[in-house]
């Protein structure tokens, strides 16, 4: 696997090892609380993340399948154009600019703790099957469709990037309501 994807998979384990730290010993009605009525809940933030990934793989997919049909081939490493890179760095915690979720996006209030993690768990085990796949494309030209924004496209090495900051910045999240529940 080349070095790039190598380092998503580490992310990715990363993200996959945080998320059961950041909500051991809540009670329901602590992982539902929301610590102000226009910020998220821990639930809500890792249910957000399940949406996401829900919604994304399936382009991840077709940006994979398409790059193995036109045979673009390349071990890297890649160069990303500026704009995608602008991109990817607003998306690393801790967010600069809030950005309000598209209602495909909005989590559901009052979810269970182990339901929530169990799909958390399979979402990320999907997407490192999808960045396993990758193995071997040129991730520069390989593109990947938006599916918050259609007409948008960009490099499929930037797709898996801008997940996982994204993911970094919800668990971010999630973790900075922990800590106030655990002040209170």
């Amino acid at each position: 696997m080349n070095a790039e994807l190598e380092n998503y998979q580490d992310q990715l384990l990363s993200i996959k090892q945080g998320a059961p730290g950041i909500v051991r010993g809540l009670s329901p009605t602590q992982f539902n609380r929301r610590p102000a009525p226009d910020r998220w809940s821990v639930a809500e933030s890792l249910d957000h993340l399940n949406l996401t990934a829900r919604r994304f793989l399936p382009f991840f997919d077709q940006s994979i399948d398409a790059a193995v049909v036109r045979g673009l081939t390349a071990p890297g490493p890649f160069a990303y154009p500026l704009l995608e890179r602008l991109f990817l760095v607003a998306m690393e915690p801790p967010p600069r600019v809030r950005i309000r979720a598209p209602s495909a996006f909005i989590p559901a209030r009052n979810r269970a703790v182990d339901e929530v993690l169990r799909e958390f768990t399979d979402w990320q085990d999907r997407l490192g099957e999808r960045i396993r796949r990758a193995d071997g494309l040129d991730l520069r030209r390989a593109r990947l469709r938006s599916p918050f924004v259609p007409w948008v496209r960009y490099s499929l090495g930037i797709g898996f990037a801008v997940i996982l900051a994204h993911e970094r910045r919800h668990l971010w999240q999630a973790r900075q309501v922990r800590n106030e529940l655990d002040r209170a």
